[in-house]
């Protein structure tokens, strides 16, 4: 005869999950929520909202206005993600790589200096920056000089063809000690007597890499690809203190989180604030995101793990 042992309710996890749940729901859940309703409806002088549906989406869409600022805000920063998925993840895994090696000393050291800039807040982080690349007393300007390379000095935040790609780099170094924490992790979990195991049959460091060491992180390059897609699709910081929320010039370091702001609450005399058209693009925002997380794990994430 076999007896079974009921297990009582574990009533006492409510009391740890509670206050997180609450916090969740207070200030991400049901503002989230508010804004896919508000999006859905036309603000009037007088009077309640009036629901509209879709209507803001298409006029979002297609409005020659809206639609030209838009496309132009995420075009800006899909080329914003770009530099980052080809600069910083590239150097960020060889710096993990190098890092993790035998051969480094004071890599600790090293890894905390890399790591630094990323605790570092935007408001410093940008004003440096502009410190730095200001035409009359900026020292980038002064190094190019002193090393003979005046000639490719340029206005860099204020020149359309750079201003763009010179605040993805900064935004690219302040956290591309994330990128190597996290791939330094995944290379030390990677079994060492299996890398011994290779260079005794003879294979050399470069093979290593390509044939056991990167195919075993495969998994953490699409975590931080996916890290990456989400925070650089939420961003607005960096570009609102090195640019303004103006976003010069010419709207050419525009990117969806300054869009938004600038419609949301409007950028002094240059625009009135609209709430209803600032939640309709904080709702394609987060559609964008909700869809590019999706991809990754239902499509990419099985592979990987597969991998």
């Amino acid at each position: 005869m076999t007896t079974t042992i009921r297990r009582r309710p574990r009533y006492y996890l409510l009391v740890f999950l509670l206050p997180a749940t609450v916090l969740y729901s207070v200030f991400l859940a049901i503002p989230l929520l508010d804004s896919l309703r508000l999006s859905l409806f036309q603000e009037q002088a007088q009077g309640p909202d009036i629901f509209v549906g879709l209507s803001n989406f298409h006029t979002l869409f297609t409005d020659p206005i809206w639609s030209g600022r838009f496309a132009n805000a995420l075009g800006n920063n899909i080329k914003f993600f770009a530099v980052h998925i080809v600069v910083q993840m590239p150097i960020a895994i060889l710096l993990a790589t190098l890092l993790t090696s035998r051969r480094i000393r004071g890599a600790n050291f090293f890894r905390t200096v890399i790591f630094a800039p990323s605790l570092l807040s935007f408001v410093i982080v940008g004003f440096i920056w502009q410190l730095m690349l200001n035409p009359v007393w900026g020292i980038v300007d002064n190094l190019l000089r002193s090393i003979g390379l005046g000639s490719v000095i340029m206005p860099w935040l204020g020149d359309p063809r750079s201003a763009l790609l010179v605040v993805s780099l900064v935004s690219s170094w302040q956290f591309m000690g994330l990128g190597v924490m996290l791939f330094s992790a995944a290379l030390l979990s990677i079994s060492s007597e299996l890398l011994d195991a290779a260079m005794v049959d003879g294979a050399n460091g470069w093979s290593i890499f390509w044939r056991i060491r990167f195919p075993l992180i495969l998994p953490t390059v699409g975590l931080v690809f996916m890290l990456t897609f989400i925070g650089l699709f939420n961003a607005f910081d960096i570009v609102y203190t090195m640019q303004g929320q103006m976003a010069p010039p010419n709207f050419g370091t525009d990117i969806l989180g300054t869009f938004f702001y600038r419609t949301a609450f409007g950028a002094g005399a240059f625009s009135v604030p609209n709430p209803i058209m600032g939640t309709t693009i904080a709702t394609v925002v987060f559609f964008i995101i909700l869809t590019g997380v999706a991809i990754y794990l239902f499509f990419v994430q099985r592979r990987l793990v597969r991998v």
